[in-house]
């Protein structure tokens, strides 16, 4: 927004309106780069300390921590007369990104019956898909309140803030970390709730096996375990998945939509309202998934839509390098629409795969000893390359024009067969059957992880001890005429 930039970035304004600027080069400017990038940082810092207090005092307490974070970013970001102002409050909205991001694929994972565990992760990545299309709505709406437009997009955070705060204390504690925390009898009485019925024995006998296996091997040392060779594959997983959706060059489009735009030659309010179609294209992708990712599964999602945002990409890169060169600068009316359509069908099919299954398959791949590190790890990698990628974009767009397409092009071709040849299939396999299930059976992660023997794995010889004996239902009586 206009009066954004002049009360912030006026060098960056100044910049926008210099007609010697290449259309490429006008937003190149560390500062402002700054300001979408802190976000990121503070986020990847807050990580192993959101980590440690999920594991330590739940999920709920996270959600707690970060909604507390969000509502002060948010005041600091609405009121802010100066740029470090400003920043702090980015600093702290990022800090409490750093913790959701850690608590909530972990609360959807362990609350999740296995056959739903995709659709109800899903559910994630559509929030993610409306939180765009809503900033991007109220963006465009508030851009014609002058001169106090953008502290109406800043206020419109403590909606989500004051949710998730919300959230964090009237969820109920999920039946792994009750039962870590020697809450049986809670988390037995929350588990038949989460599944509507009492016949849950099974289940919740497994659950039980599975922690005290858990705490047993590595309570303590999370972050030590995660190097060791059985956990090899779950640790490639928490950081290849992260860097590649970083990597696919969908953040540099989400981020800096209308300066793409605008440097196609669509215009000041067109670039906003082309926004508009970007949100709802990342919302209808979020729908998709939410219905394919148990039915057609995660590695046909992934593999799909990889290909199709590849050939997006290497097609916007073509239609900038063919339309804007020379004293040409701006697209034509057919180039900008096709442009415009390239990028939301691109917006769609990420949003149906690497956008929320970079959360989901890590989530549900992490063996209990290691769940709240490998997370961790997850949110600290996504975090880390979101702020490589926030910071160098416009610049590398002005240093390497179209060829920044390629760029992103050339990952996603590394990414089609990383989903082709290392990435398992993991639909409807309960989370603690994952590495007999999955890994040992697949061609290349099997040699990474311990031969079973004696018809179970090293973990399972750990020898157990009765700690709980669930309640003996009362008998039932018939009586006479009754039921």
């Amino acid at each position: 927004m206009e009066d954004f930039l002049q009360k912030f970035f006026p060098n960056v304004y100044k910049s926008r309106h210099a007609f010697h600027q290449g259309n490429y080069c006008r937003y190149d400017n560390q500062v402002f780069q700054l300001f979408s990038s802190s976000l990121y940082i503070a986020a990847l810092l807050t990580s192993f300390v959101a980590g440690s207090l999920t594991r330590k005092l739940g999920h709920r307490s996270s959600m707690r921590t970060a909604g507390a974070l969000f509502i002060a970013g948010t005041i600091l970001g609405t009121f802010a007369h100066n740029l470090p102002t400003l920043i702090i409050g980015r600093l702290l909205l990022g800090c409490g990104l750093g913790f959701s991001n850690q608590a909530i694929p972990l609360y959807i994972s362990e609350i999740a019956p296995a056959r739903y565990r995709g659709t109800l992760n899903m559910f994630f990545g559509l929030s993610i898909g409306l939180g765009i299309f809503a900033g991007n709505l109220v963006s465009y709406l508030a851009s014609s309140v002058r001169p106090r437009g953008w502290r109406i997009t800043q206020a419109m955070t403590s909606f989500p803030a004051f949710t998730i705060t919300l959230a964090g204390f009237v969820l109920a504690d999920t039946p792994t970390f009750l039962i870590r925390t020697n809450k049986h009898e809670q988390a037995l009485r929350v588990l038949r709730k989460l599944r509507g019925h009492n016949d849950v024995m099974v289940e919740f006998e497994d659950l039980l096996k599975a922690t005290e296996i858990a705490e047993q091997v590595e309570a303590q040392n999370s972050y030590r375990a995660l190097f060791r060779k059985r956990n090899a594959p779950q640790f490639m997983m928490a950081i290849l998945f992260p860097l590649f959706q970083q990597f696919s060059g969908n953040d540099a489009i989400v981020f800096y939509g209308p300066f793409l735009f605008r440097a196609a030659g669509l215009g000041e309010r067109a670039s906003l309202y082309s926004t508009l179609f970007t949100g709802i294209s990342v919302l209808v992708g979020s729908v998709i998934s939410i219905f394919a990712v148990d039915k057609a599964g995660r590695k046909t999602l992934l593999l799909l839509s990889t290909l199709i945002m590849l050939f997006c990409m290497v097609a916007a890169g073509t239609i900038f390098a063919v339309g804007i060169k020379g004293t040409v600068t701006r697209l034509s009316g057919a180039a900008s629409g096709f442009e415009l359509a390239i990028v939301c069908l691109y917006l769609a099919s990420f949003s149906a795969s690497w956008g929320p299954l970079a959360w989901i398959i890590p989530s549900e791949i992490l063996p209990q000893d290691i769940r709240s590190a490998g997370q961790s790890v997850t949110v600290f990698t996504s975090m880390l390359f979101k702020f490589v990628i926030a910071q160098t974009f416009l610049s590398m767009l002005c240093s390497f024009k179209f060829a920044t397409f390629f760029f992103f092009a050339a990952w996603l071709f590394l990414m089609a067969i990383f989903a082709l040849l290392f990435v398992p299939e993991t639909k409807a396999i309960p989370i603690d059957e994952m590495v007999d299930r999955v890994w040992r059976t697949h061609w290349f992660w099997r040699y990474f992880v311990t031969p079973q023997k004696d018809g179970g794995s090293k973990l399972a010889s750990v020898e157990m001890k009765p700690s709980f004996d669930p309640p003996i239902p009362a008998p039932i009586t018939v009586h006479p005429g009754g039921t």
